[in-house]
Parts: C-alpha cells; sequence; structure tokens
C-alpha cells in the first residue's frame, strides 16, 4: 500500500514537471523572433474580395517560384516550364510586422520592363514561423490577391 502511494506521488510530480517544461518550451518558441530572411518557396494563391478569400488555387505541375531574403536583400526566380520567358528579379527589401516592400535593381529581360515602370513593390504581410504570406493592394488599401509561400531552409 505504501509503495503505491509513494508510486502514486512520484508519478504526479514528475508529470507536473513535464508539463512545467513544455509550457516553458512553448513560451520561449512564441518568444523566438518571427524573421523572413532565409529562403522560400512558393505554393499557393488567393483571390481576394472585399478582403476575404474567394478562390484559392495552388501551384501548377513543374512551375516553381523561390525567393531569397538575405541581409536586405531579395533575389526570386520563377519557372514556367511551358514559357520559354525568363523571370527573376534582384533588390532590396524591408520587413515590418505588417509590411514588406521589395524595391528592385535588376532582372530578367521581361522584368526589366516591368522595372522600368515600377521599382517598388509594397505588400500586406503576415509572417508565420515556416510560412509567410504576401497580399497585393489595390489603391484603396484592399486585398486583391496573394502568394503564399513555405520555408524551405533556413
Amino acid at each position: 500500500m505504501k509503495n503505491s502511494i509513494i508510486i502514486f506521488i512520484l508519478c504526479a510530480i514528475l508529470g507536473s514537471c513535464e508539463s512545467s517544461v513544455k509550457k516553458e518550451t512553448e513560451a520561449n518558441e512564441e518568444k523566438e523572433e518571427l524573421t523572413i530572411e532565409g529562403n522560400w518557396e512558393l505554393v499557393s494563391f488567393y483571390n481576394y474580395q472585399d478582403n476575404q478569400v474567394v478562390d484559392s488555387f495552388k501551384t501548377n505541375e513543374g512551375y516553381r517560384q523561390v525567393k531569397m531574403y538575405q541581409n536586405d536583400k531579395v533575389m526570386w526566380s520563377k519557372l514556367v516550364p511551358l514559357d520559354s520567358t525568363d523571370w527573376f528579379g534582384y533588390g532590396n527589401y524591408t520587413a515590418s510586422n505588417d509590411t514588406l516592400i521589395e524595391v528592385l535593381e535588376y532582372g530578367s529581360k521581361i522584368m526589366n520592363q516591368v522595372i522600368a515602370e515600377k521599382k517598388q513593390f509594397v505588400h500586406k504581410l503576415i509572417l508565420e514561423k515556416d510560412r509567410f504570406i504576401q497580399i497585393e493592394l489595390d489603391e484603396d488599401g484592399n486585398y486583391v490577391y496573394s502568394e503564399n509561400y513555405r520555408r524551405i531552409a533556413n
């Protein structure tokens, strides 16, 4: 009987300690600063109406778009198997709590035509540890569409 009581008390203490360690670990993970630095792959898109998602779709088979953020620099490339046009861009970026700004310096031939008209791209940013969403806004600040990325490396 005494052994059963002792075992019960030890189990209760160990369970309490494990719960405390788990809570502390979760709290530390929440404190971990989120950063966009690293490598990301585009996985899907959202279309919005009245700032609500009305359509979502994944990237097509073989399509690949990767973004790399490091030391205030951004570089991205896109592979569209059915299109012979090269797509890439390079420039600077800043990211805050809810805004991502990319200012492109140069890119592929087609992208340089875009950059000649518009160098700065401002997006609403939703950042999580291993995914981020960049949302294109219209002139009134309404959501238009988003590119949704997952982290592929740190």
